[in-house]
């Protein structure tokens, strides 16, 4: 299988730090971000290649993607415009081919269990179009909030509303199938977004994974102060890596 990892977004809630760094590289606990991503991903034995776009501060991510050990299986593609995250999807379809392939936000921090994930979608109730990740957030209107039927099914999605029905979040992480890709392209633009153009239309179709383990967007100073006092701590206790 391969992935993408989203990693291109110019982290404007971060600034003045991402004025010259790009958020994918934002260090946690003495690691950047996209290190702790590319660790998980390809600690997955089904996961072959990751492909990572860039647009803001392209080449420092370029050079250190360069110096990764995992530089091998990494391919990258950049964005003069940015094109959105379904826009993304579409611009690079023919790299996944007609197999299903994961999808990620690179501004996550997260620890989740990728091979339980994986087979969950395999195991995934018969017709749905792709399994999202979900986990229990402490903002759900930051969030996009998730209700589901009995057998995990999102049944209804509520991207970022003033008072959300839950805490269940939508944590960025897919597994699409095909027709998912389809879809996206019949709307007939090149800049799509994901969350509200094209995962609205699956709603039914949606299997939904919550995890348990640790999960946050480090979009926000403040979130970003939280992760770091966190893995701090775990490192101190002798756990620095997510892996």
């Amino acid at each position: 299988m391969r992935a993408l990892l989203l990693a291109a977004g110019q982290g404007t809630r971060l600034r003045p730090l991402t004025e010259r760094l790009p958020k994918c590289l934002v260090p946690i606990a003495g690691r950047p971000l996209l290190d702790y991503w590319l660790d998980r991903l390809f600690a997955a034995p089904e996961i072959e290649r990751v492909l990572i776009n860039t647009h803001w501060l392209s080449d420092q991510v370029v050079a250190h993607v360069g110096a990764s050990p995992w530089r091998a299986r990494i391919d990258l593609v950049h964005e003069a415009d940015l094109l959105g995250t379904g826009g993304t999807i579409l611009a690079n379809r023919a790299y996944f081919g007609s197999a299903p392939f994961l999808t990620a936000h690179a501004d996550n921090l997260t620890e989740f269990d990728l091979n339980d994930f994986l087979a969950r979608h395999r195991e995934r109730p018969a017709g749905l179009a792709m399994s999202m990740l979900s986990f229990r957030t402490e903002d759900p209107r930051s969030c996009g909030i998730l209700e589901l039927d009995k057998r995990g099914v999102v049944q209804r999605f509520h991207e970022k509303v003033e008072h959300p029905p839950g805490d269940l979040a939508n944590a960025a992480v897919y597994v699409l199938e095909p027709e998912v890709v389809d879809f996206a392209a019949r709307l007939g633009r090149l800049v799509v977004d994901l969350s509200t153009e094209v995962i609205p239309h699956f709603v039914g179709r949606i299997y939904s994974v919550e995890t348990p383990c640790y999960h946050r967007d480090i979009g926000t100073p403040e979130s970003l102060r939280r992760a770091e006092a966190d893995f701090a701590g775990r490192t101190r206790a002798g756990r620095p890596s997510l892996v």
